[in-house]
């Protein structure tokens, strides 16, 4: 269904180091847990359950790992109410209704001299392998995870958003790595996927998907850590600004917030003070700009009123 890549070929991880070091080349900065877990994933065929607060770099995580790894990658994004059909496959009705039209007088050859509807209905259904074909199907981000040429990494993105019968159902495809579509037959996976599932705790998910994957849980990074990829992802940036930026949000992120700063977040606001020719935080600059690192009035007047404490951080 996917034509076969020309990109160069999947390469395991060696070592927790060489994982580290492949996720550091295409631009994540991982902790030593989660460099050990992605390597464990990799060398275990095991999914990683991925937990923590929205912002910490969950996603960009699971595309770092493909490109690490030299897979491609394939998000399914879950939501309340997502279903089997949407997170498998679906039939393109419109296609088919077309090759209907183009191919009518066959369909009435099929069914001359015929006496009854029922009959009629008997002779059609001999050509329904014609019309639930692999040309009508339209694969959906599981059965592409499955069926790609290429071996890819499947994120399914905030599982907990899902409901728990969608989860049953996932569980038991991470299970077989195998589908059945009624129509077509059982698909096994041509090279066994990657698979990183994300949770912000919206709910509890289920012992038995736990038990099925590796558990990391990321949270904000700490200074030292941010302070690094910050300076990898915004090299204009002087040191001592990237260095105060971090200490302002790590003093913000103390606050009683409805939503505490993503390191995205944190990244916006060092790349828009450097713009501003900032060369020290003050408490103005701060009160100024509060806007791109909070997205809720609340915490910002919250923020407001610690401005002395966030800018001498």
């Amino acid at each position: 269904m996917s034509p076969p890549s020309t990109t160069p070929e999947t390469r395991p991880f060696a070592s927790v180091e060489d994982a580290e070091t492949r996720l550091e080349q295409v631009g994540y900065l991982p902790s030593p847990e989660i460099a050990t877990a992605c390597f464990l994933a990799d060398r275990m065929d095991k999914p990683i359950l991925v937990e923590g607060p929205a912002g910490v770099g969950k996603t960009e995580l699971s595309k770092a790992l493909a490109q690490a790894l030299g897979r491609g990658f394939i998000r399914l994004q879950c939501y309340e109410g997502l279903d089997e059909a949407k997170a498998l496959y679906e039939w393109e009705y419109a296609k088919q209704l077309l090759y209907t039209q183009l191919l009518k007088d066959k369909i009435g050859e099929m069914v001359a001299g015929t006496g009854s509807l029922t009959e009629a209905a008997d002779r059609l259904a001999t050509g329904d392998a014609v019309f639930f074909s692999e040309r009508f199907l339209l694969p959906r981000p599981i059965l592409q995870a499955l069926v790609s040429e290429r071996p890819a990494v499947l994120l399914v993105d905030e599982i907990d958003k899902a409901d728990p019968e969608f989860e049953a159902f996932l569980l038991e495809v991470l299970s077989d790595n195998a589908v059945t579509i009624p129509e077509l037959g059982t698909f096994k996976a041509k090279h066994l996927p990657r698979v990183i599932l994300t949770s912000n705790n919206a709910r509890e998910l289920s012992d038995a998907l736990k038990r099925r994957c590796l558990h990391l849980h990321i949270d904000f990074p700490d200074r030292e850590r941010e302070l690094r990829i910050v300076r990898a992802r915004l090299p204009q940036v002087a040191q001592t600004l990237a260095e105060q930026v971090i200490e302002a949000v790590a003093a913000i992120r103390k606050l009683d917030l409805k939503k505490a700063p993503s390191i995205s977040e944190t990244l916006d606001w060092a790349q828009s003070l450097a713009l501003l020719n900032a060369d020290a935080l003050t408490a103005d600059l701060v009160a100024s700009t509060l806007n791109l690192v909070l997205k809720y009035e609340g915490d910002i007047e919250k923020a407001k009123a610690n401005l002395s404490q966030i800018a001498q951080a």
